[in-house]
């Protein structure tokens, strides 16, 4: 009954790939002809954003943590806010496809090309790890009892992405976002249902239930050693918005297929709204829970991550809820690693090749992050030990940090004042490395644990070595290299 579900879900995304990739071009791969309707894209990239991390990790993380990540969501407002009104006028300005081309306009080539690379670099890392995860799901719960390894099932996953995504790009995943964002949703909620009916929970006692749960703890004024400290949280979160969704091409494309700027920022200041409850519900799952398995005694042998996917499977919620979770769980998967593929490739043919026209290029450039994705992933598979949405976080602190750099120093510094055009990979290399050692050396010898304000440390780290750099060089570099 699970594959039928799923195999129909998967002709449903083709038949949605198929209408809207007719007469489909690079324009359309690109932009989608600049002309998406911005609730669709909104509603969308709360899909996105949330994706099968948030699925299983959030819920999960509530175990170490309980329900404290609302902090960091509560930092996501004002990080939206400032990607609306600060980057946004400046993409639209400046009619950009791939957002790094203002690193060329403000700067020079080879800082362009420096920004490129980091975006790459993470995306394919973060889009990565969000697909191991499902991966690892879908092979517990369906191939393993067929014999699947899992190295083939992660190819039977990234083909099925590919085969939609091809030809329609982000033209298509505008459509089937909005899709896989009910689907995700809809499992959300059915999820709870069936925990919340099989308590006898009315709407009133469920909310007094998680209330008076000892995981129910969001806010921590009284360490401000902890990762989990409240002012860490929120400007973690606020600067997590700005580089993941504003610095980021694969957010910021979708949000430039609308027809103006007026339209994005709409969609952008809707999400802010949205995202904070989406989550709310995500950590009252993980609190009803560990309840429920504490009440009825399940012998679940798992933490974290592997938590609500060995409930589900357990059949203590009734079989459907396989059913409803492996559904959610693919639906989450197809909504994230579809426009990384989508964007990873943008990035590719406009940074790095130059070239926007080129369908040759761009269908073998798109095969060529399948590939790669693939081989990360399976490299990942034998390294990772961590929450998986702790390693999401943690791979931006670092890898996004040079960009937080490289963008505001772009826009609050004289345009006057530029850095030595090769000085900057290496400054942007340095950078996440000293924040590596700064963190190694905190824990070790003071007992102070960074959290995700790392990623704001990173950023100042490369101003600092951009600045540094400019008054080395002592004279204003030519703009062209």
């Amino acid at each position: 009954m699970t594959l039928t579900i799923v195999i129909a879900y998967y002709v449903l995304l083709l038949v949605v790939s198929r209408i809207t990739s007719r007469q489909a071009s690079n324009n359309t791969f690109f932009s989608a002809n600049k002309r998406s309707p911005w609730l669709a894209v909104a509603f969308g990239m709360l899909g996105a954003s949330l994706s099968g991390v948030t699925f299983v990790s959030v819920p999960g993380m509530v175990e170490s943590s309980d329900m404290t990540y609302l902090q960091m969501c509560i930092g996501f407002i004002p990080g939206y806010l400032i990607v609306a009104f600060v980057l946004l006028p400046l993409y639209y300005r400046l009619r950009l496809t791939s957002i790094y081309t203002y690193l060329q306009q403000r700067f020079d080539a080879v800082t362009y090309r420096t920004g490129a690379s980091f975006f790459l670099l993470s995306k394919m890392l973060g889009a990565a790890v969000r697909i191991y995860l499902v991966v690892l799901i879908l092979q517990r719960l369906v191939f393993d009892s067929w014999g699947v390894p899992f190295g083939v099932s992660t190819v039977i996953l990234l083909l099925l992405i590919w085969v939609y995504t091809r030809k329609g790009g982000i033209g298509t995943i505008v459509w089937t976002d909005c899709l896989q964002t009910v689907v995700l949703l809809a499992a959300l909620v059915l999820i709870l249902y069936s925990i919340t009916s099989d308590e006898g929970y009315s709407l009133t006692d469920t909310v007094r239930a998680i209330a008076a749960d000892e995981h129910s703890r969001i806010f921590v004024f009284d360490n401000w050693t902890s990762p989990q400290y409240f002012w860490k949280q929120l400007l973690s979160g606020a600067f997590i918005v700005v580089v993941m969704t504003g610095l980021d091409q694969d957010m910021m494309q979708k949000n430039l297929t609308c027809r103006d700027l007026r339209s994005a920022q709409k969609n952008m200041v809707l999400n802010s709204v949205l995202y904070l409850p989406a989550n709310l519900l995500f950590l009252s799952l993980g609190v009803l829970m560990y309840a429920y398995i504490a009440h009825h005694g399940l012998q679940i042998d798992a933490h974290g991550d592997d938590v609500l996917p060995m409930l589900c499977a357990s059949g203590a919620l009734g079989t459907a809820t396989i059913g409803i979770f492996t559904l959610g769980i693919v639906a989450a998967a197809f909504s994230s690693a579809d426009s990384a593929l989508t964007s990873l490739t943008t990035s590719v043919c406009i940074d790095i090749y130059g070239r926007y026209d080129d369908v040759r290029l761009r269908r073998r450039v798109h095969i060529v992050v399948v590939c790669v994705m693939l081989l990360i992933i399976l490299a990942f598979r034998a390294l990772n030990n961590h929450s998986v949405i702790n390693a999401v976080y943690i791979i931006a602190s670092y890898t996004y940090g040079p960009l937080l750099g490289l963008f505001t120093f772009g826009l609050f510094v004289p345009s006057k004042v530029r850095p030595r055009p090769h000085a900057v990979p290496w400054i942007c290399i340095a950078a996440p490395c000293l924040c590596y050692a700064l963190s190694y050396s905190a824990a070790r010898w003071w007992n102070y644990h960074f959290g995700y304000e790392l990623l704001i440390i990173n950023g100042l780290l490369t101003m600092l070595g951009l600045f540094l750099s400019r008054l080395h060089s002592g004279i204003r570099p030519s703009a062209s290299h």
